[in-house]
């Protein structure tokens, strides 16, 4: 079983409460599709412009998460279709928040939870 934590975006989180990511999780399908069997151990909200987010993937690591999942949110947006990397998602530093979590922590961080845009797949870019 591989424990995983999850970050979020403020901006979207009075509207999405991660039911589909917490059931691709589960199934192990979406971002999560590498993982036999994926457990989450927590889940925080990245508030703008994300100076703790290291802290924050600290404490989901003492909370014994083995790899750190941003979700879609942040780097994808929704349209008519679905789900799109054109035009980006709420966060413009997401890569650079990746790479703090990972210089904090050591944890792979992995962008992706439910609702992957059409032909994304989820990738390790830092480990």
């Amino acid at each position: 079983m591989t424990k995983v934590g999850i970050i979020r975006c403020e901006i979207n989180e009075f509207f999405c409460p991660l039911t589909s990511g917490l059931r691709c999780a589960e199934q192990g399908t979406e971002g999560f599709q590498y993982y036999e069997n994926a457990q989450v151990v927590g889940i925080f909200t990245c508030h703008c412009p994300g100076n703790n987010v290291g802290e924050l993937a600290k404490i989901l690591k003492s909370k014994g998460a083995e790899a750190i999942h941003i979700s879609t949110c942040m780097f994808a947006s929704k349209n008519g279709s679905g789900w799109t990397l054109v035009g980006g998602g709420f966060c413009e530093k997401c890569d650079a928040l990746m790479e703090t979590m990972h210089q904090a922590t050591g944890l792979p961080c992995i962008k992706g939870t439910a609702h992957l845009p059409n032909g994304f797949t989820p990738s390790i870019p830092y480990t």
